[in-house]
Formats: structure tokens, sequence, C-alpha cells
């Protein structure tokens, strides 16, 4: 039996999620605490951790693993959320477990849809841009993790060979360009990052020791932190 906490705050939703695997092949949810709010809720991590450890009946020290989302998505969101991952793996010497955040936002839905179609998470990369990759509905990345400028030729390849269903929060300025696609989806339900779905895929990764190196673990940022110019003046 495995015991995996695993931690998403890729943006300004914060979740954090228990997980316990009895095989290799099946694990069940102990529990699941999320915030959403406009503003970055990361600030409310350690005390979601204690809380859903607590109301599972374990303790910190019993976990197998730590499994964070690593990526891409909030520059500041992922800092915390990795820097916690780490500094947990580091006092409980515990490994460390990292999920690609898009592919852990398609895990939610690709049960939903027929082989036919094509997944596309998105991510908010402000102005035009976004955070996304496209994954067929056994899992499976068919397209990479990349940023990209939403204009109308975007997707048009895929588009024109399969439905893709895009969602996520960077989906809603991708619907105003391509949305009148006959081939393009996008769900009317809300679907943003969570610990659910890291953890079923940290369960998976933890079966195959698919361990990062905690000293020199990264987030994936994917670009550059670009800070936005202070509107304050000196005078």
């Amino acid at each position: 039996m495995s015991l995996i906490l695993s931690l998403d705050t890729s943006t300004t939703a914060c979740s954090v999620a228990l997980h316990r695997s009895n095989s290799p092949t099946s694990g069940a949810l102990l529990g699941c605490y999320e915030l959403f709010t406009e503003r970055t809720s990361s600030a409310m991590l350690t005390t979601l951790i204690s809380d859903v450890i607590s109301q599972a009946g374990y303790k910190l020290a019993q976990l197998d693993a730590i499994a964070v989302a690593k990526g891409p998505g909030s520059y500041t969101g992922l800092r915390i959320g990795v820097s916690t991952a780490k500094g947990l793996c580091f006092a409980l010497d515990k490994p460390l477990l990292a999920i690609n955040t898009l592919t852990a936002m398609a895990e939610q839905i690709r049960s939903y849809f027929s082989t036919e179609h094509l997944l596309c998470p998105m991510i908010d990369a402000r102005r035009m841009e976004v955070y996304c990759a496209l994954y067929d509905t056994a899992g499976r990345e068919v397209q990479k993790t990349s940023a990209k400028i939403i204009d109308e030729q975007s997707f048009g390849n895929w588009l024109e060979q399969k439905p893709v269903v895009f969602f996520g929060d960077g989906a809603a300025k991708c619907r105003a360009i391509i949305g009148t696609h006959p081939n393009a989806i996008f769900p009317d339900v809300n679907i943003l990052p969570s610990a659910r779905t890291v953890g079923q895929l940290a369960l998976s990764a933890f079966t195959q020791s698919q361990f990062e190196n905690i000293a020199t673990f990264e987030p994936f940022y994917l670009k550059d932190f670009m800070a936005i110019p202070s509107k304050k003046t000196l005078f």
C-alpha cells in the first residue's frame, strides 16, 4: 500500500488531495480540498495539507511520496507548490513525483469522449497566449506542451482531421476565434487543474519509481517570468 499527497497550485485554484493505492493498478481518493478564488490561494496550502491528512486519519510521517503539478501555469503558484512539495520531501525523507498540469487536466475528462476526439487543455498565459497540449482519449500526448498565440489558423490541421475538445481557463479566448469550426468543441463546464487527477497519475508514476531529483527539480515554467511594471510613481 502507498499513501501519496498531491498538490496543485498551477493557477489561482489551489488543491490538495490524498490517495491510497492498494495495488499497482488501483487507488482510492481519501480526501481532497480545493479553493477557487480570483487571487492565488496558495497561501492556504499548508493549512489544506494539514486538514486533508488529519481528516483522513493519517499523519505526515505515514506518507510514501509527495506529488506536485509541475506546470505549466502561474509562475508564482508553481513556485509555491513546488517549494512546499520539496520542503516536505526533505523534511520527511520522501520521494518527489511531478505531473504535467495539462496531462492531469486531460485526465479529468478523457473518459467522457470517444476515441475519435482529441483533448486540448488550456491555461491562460495572458493576452492571446495559452499553455496547451493535445491528448488522445487514452491519455497519450499527441502534441507536446507549448505556449501558443491563438489566431484563426491555430489547430487548423488537427481540426480538419478530428473533433478537438478545448477546455480550461484559456479556452475562452480560443472560442472567440475558432469556435465556429464544426470540429471545435467547447464544453460549458469550467475545468480547472486539480490535485485529484494529479494524485491519480502519481499513483502510476510511484509504482514505476518515476521520482525527481529533489535538489535540482524546478517547475515547468515553459517561458521566462515577465514582471508587470508597477503603476506607482516616485513623485
